[in-house]
């Protein structure tokens, strides 16, 4: 997908998040680990989501294109969000959002995985 439909995919998972009372922190936050795609409150929950989109399911989900070095990427770039930020939440969570083809409904996998290992 180009980037103009990565851009599009995270307005419309943030769209989803604020119609599920989601709060928007921050979006497109970026660092020398990484990118997070969405950074939002979910109650009293800090939540990162990583968005993914396909043109099709043809070579499977957006989801399955979150592996385990792209999660990894993800954990490094929200542990500098949390240092840059001052920020020491109560709970912290790695969602998903996946979107594949165009007018495709979002797919939200809550807790997609975890910062094992890691201390923030």
């Amino acid at each position: 997908m180009s980037s103009d439909a990565g851009l599009k995919a995270e307005d419309m998972a943030a769209g989803y998040l604020k119609a599920r009372g989601y709060k928007i922190l921050d979006r497109r936050w970026a660092c020398p680990m990484g990118e997070l795609d969405i950074v939002a409150s979910d109650s009293d929950t800090l939540v990162f989501v990583e968005v993914k989109a396909r043109a099709s399911c043809s070579y499977g989900s957006p989801l399955e294109t979150v592996t385990r070095a792209k999660q990894q990427k993800v954990i490094k770039a929200a542990l500098s969000y949390l240092k840059a930020k001052a920020l020491k939440p109560g709970t912290v969570r790695f969602d998903v959002i996946g979107f594949a083809g165009d007018g495709a409904e979002p797919e939200h996998i809550v807790n997609a995985f975890q910062a094992d290992g890691y201390t923030y």
